[in-house]
C-alpha cells in the first residue's frame, strides 16, 4: 500500500480487471475510443469525467452487461467478451456493484437486504447471521438490522448497499457515483467506508465520481489497523506515498489522463484545468444554498 518513493509506469504481472484496447460506439456516437487501463490487487482506480464521458459504460462493460464493438476485457486474467450469460454470472459472482440509488428492496429490513445475496447463494441461516452482522458492524449499521429502507437516511442506504456488495467477500468492488447527492459529512463517510475495503480487507475498486473532494480524500489517506476492531486514517506524508490508488480521466470515449494524484493536480491538460475549476464553483453555491 505504501512505500518510500512510487514507482510509475509499470504494468502489474496479475491483474483484477484489465482493459485491451477497447472501443464502443452508439448510434455512430463513439462512447469509448481505444481505451487501456489495469486495476491491480488490492488497487483503486478513482474514475472522473463529464457526464456521458463513458465512465458508467466502463462499469457495464466489467459486469458483462455490454460487450465491445472491438478490444478485450479480462477479469482475473480471463477475457470476458465472449463469454455466455452463464458463464458471465460466475464470474459476476467475484464482483460487488455500488450504484448511486442503492436500489435496496423497500419490503425488506436492512438485514434482509444485506443477506438476500447470500440467501440466492444457498448459505445456511448460521453462516448468514455471521456475516451479515459483520458486515453491518463493518459499515457501522449493527443497530440498525430490524430497520426498513424507508425509515433510513441517504447515507444509511448507501452504507446498506455497500454492506450488501460486499457481504460475499468479492475481490473487486464497482462504485458508480457513490457519493452523489450526498450531503459532504455523509459522503465523507463513504469514502472513509471506501479506504476500509481497500486498504483493510484489499479490495480492488473502480470508483466513479465527479466530485473532486472524493479524489483529494481517497487519493492522500489510508488506514492502519489498530487494537481490535478500531482503524484510523492518516495522512500520507513527504515519506510515505499511496502506490494503490490512482486517478484516471476521460473525455470524449478516451482517456486523457492517467497516473498519481500528484500528478494530477499538476497536469497542465485544459480538460482538467476546467473540471477542476466548475467542480469548484459548483461545490460554492451548493455551500451557499444550504447555509
Amino acid at each position: 500500500m505504501l512505500e518510500q518513493n512510487r514507482s510509475q509506469g509499470d504494468t502489474p504481472l496479475v491483474t483484477r480487471i484489465e482493459f485491451r484496447d477497447v472501443s464502443l460506439v452508439f448510434d455512430d456516437q463513439v462512447v469509448l475510443d481505444h481505451i487501456s487501463f489495469v486495476v491491480a490487487p488490492g488497487e483503486m482506480i478513482l474514475m472522473l469525467g463529464k457526464s456521458g464521458g463513458g465512465k458508467s459504460t466502463i462499469i457495464r462493460l466489467v459486469l458483462g452487461l455490454l460487450k465491445p464493438d472491438s478490444g478485450e476485457i479480462f477479469i482475473d486474467g480471463e477475457e470476458i467478451t465472449q463469454l455466455s450469460e452463464e458463464e458471465l454470472d460466475r464470474v459476476r459472482r467475484k464482483m460487488g456493484v455500488v450504484f448511486q440509488e442503492g436500489a435496496l428492496f423497500d419490503s425488506l429490513t436492512v438485514f434482509e437486504n444485506v443477506a438476500y445475496r447470500l440467501r440466492e447463494l444457498g448459505k445456511d441461516d448460521e453462516a448468514i447471521e455471521q456475516k451479515v452482522d459483520g458486515i453491518l458492524e463493518f459499515v457501522g449499521l449493527r443497530t440498525n438490522s430490524d430497520t426498513l429502507p424507508a425509515e433510513l437516511s441517504g447515507g444509511q442506504k448507501r452504507r446498506v448497499a455497500i454492506a450488501r456488495a460486499v457481504v460475499d467477500e468479492p475481490e473487486i468492488v464497482l462504485f458508480d457515483e457513490p457519493t452523489t447527492g450526498l450531503d459532504p459529512p455523509t459522503a465523507g463517510t463513504i469514502c472513509e467506508l471506501g479506504l476500509k475495503l481497500r486498504d483493510v480487507l484489499g479490495v480492488s475498486s473502480i470508483w466513479v465520481t465527479h466530485r473532486i473532494e472524493d479524489v483529494r480524500f481517497l487519493s492522500s489517506k489510508f488506514i492502519v489497523a489498530a487494537w481490535g476492531d478500531q482503524a484510523k486514517i492518516q495522512d500520507e506524508d513527504d515519506k510515505l506515498c499511496l502506490i494503490n490508488t490512482k486517478v484516471l480521466m476521460l473525455d470524449e470515449g478516451r482517456i486523457i489522463f492517467e497516473g498519481s494524484d500528484e500528478q494530477f493536480w499538476r497536469s497542465d491538460n485544459a480538460f482538467i484545468h476546467h473540471f477542476l475549476e466548475f467542480d469548484t464553483i459548483g461545490h460554492e453555491n451548493a455551500d451557499r444554498k444550504s447555509g
